[in-house]
């Protein structure tokens, strides 16, 4: 049977599976590609939590390659097209250099371009692209209607939403259902590690305390002091909140674990409906687990 040549590795936050790619990288000559939204940026690996956390940033750990965490300052701005690109690039790189690609990460949005290809949006002129974060800075939901329709949220999705209704006229969605490019075929393994929540929820509790006193509170002040967007990242704002006084350092650890704990479920919920995986994994994954895939050269 002929080996893979890609893997896709997700699952919700806490699931394991960060740890679980690191080690099938080592059994396989793989190198590790960022699918995370959140682990691209520098200066937050605590927070986010990278696998960088409290490491120097390099591009290995332990001998197994990594691209495409901590690249950008947390003021830079990336689209998902600009991802795709920057992905494929690497992707070739480590084939080139003789490596097993695996994405890693749990961000929608990445992995379904990875899958299934991006639409060709026109580039956004920086006169547009300025307008609409300085509109959604100021103001959340006025930038929201401005563009029709708009179900996005996440500042940084209305933000992409209006840049390119500012620059084409017609709403994202619009263009993400035309013909769409990019994708990484063959189409790369996909393994979901998929715990259950209250075991992520256990995880979760234990792990941010463990993020506090490994150095994110110190990535919370480095926030503030340049001023940066506390919406960057969960666990971010909180901390922040503490810091400036609004809130006690329980209830920002609370509140971490809380909106902590809604993401993964979001999560779970798109992976259900949005993600095929080739193989699921229903718990914290384990030596066995890559046992198994090895065994059946999967």
């Amino acid at each position: 049977m002929e080996k893979r040549k890609a893997y896709i590795i997700t699952g919700p936050t806490a699931s394991g599976k960060s740890s679980f790619a690191h080690n099938l990288a080592r059994a396989i000559h793989g190198a590790i590609i960022n699918c995370d939204s959140v682990q691209i940026y520098q200066a937050i690996e605590n927070i986010s939590a990278s696998p960088f956390a409290n490491r120097a940033i390099s591009n290995e750990i332990d001998g197994v390659p990594y691209r495409l965490f901590s690249i950008l300052t947390l003021d830079e701005q990336i689209s998902v097209a600009d991802y795709i690109k920057m992905a494929r690039e690497q992707y070739d790189d480590v084939i080139a250099h003789g490596y097993v690609p695996i994405f890693v990460g749990g961000t929608g949005y990445y992995i379904n371009g990875i899958i299934n290809g991006i639409a060709e949006i026109p580039e956004i002129s920086d006169e547009n692209r300025t307008r609409a974060r300085e509109l959604v800075a100021h103001d959340l939901n006025a930038a929201r209607e401005l563009v029709p329709n708009c179900a996005a949220t996440d500042p940084q999705r209305v933000a992409r939403a209006l840049e390119v209704f500012l620059e084409t006229g017609r709403h994202l969605n619009e263009w993400q259902n035309a013909v769409r490019v990019g994708a990484i075929l063959p189409t790369p393994f996909r393994i979901l590690i998929n715990p259950p929540l209250d075991v992520l929820h256990t995880r979760i509790a234990a792990r941010i305390p463990e993020m506090i006193s490994g150095g994110a509170m110190a990535e919370a002040e480095y926030i503030i002091k340049n001023n940066f967007d506390v919406r960057r990242a969960i666990g971010a704002e909180q901390l922040c909140a503490f810091l400036q006084g609004d809130i006690s350092k329980d209830t920002a650890i609370e509140n971490w674990i809380t909106k902590t704990n809604q993401y993964a479920k979001r999560q779970r919920t798109w992976f259900k409906t949005q993600f095929s995986a080739d193989i699921t994994i229903n718990h914290i994954p384990t030596t066995e687990d890559i046992d198994l895939i090895l065994s059946q050269n999967i």
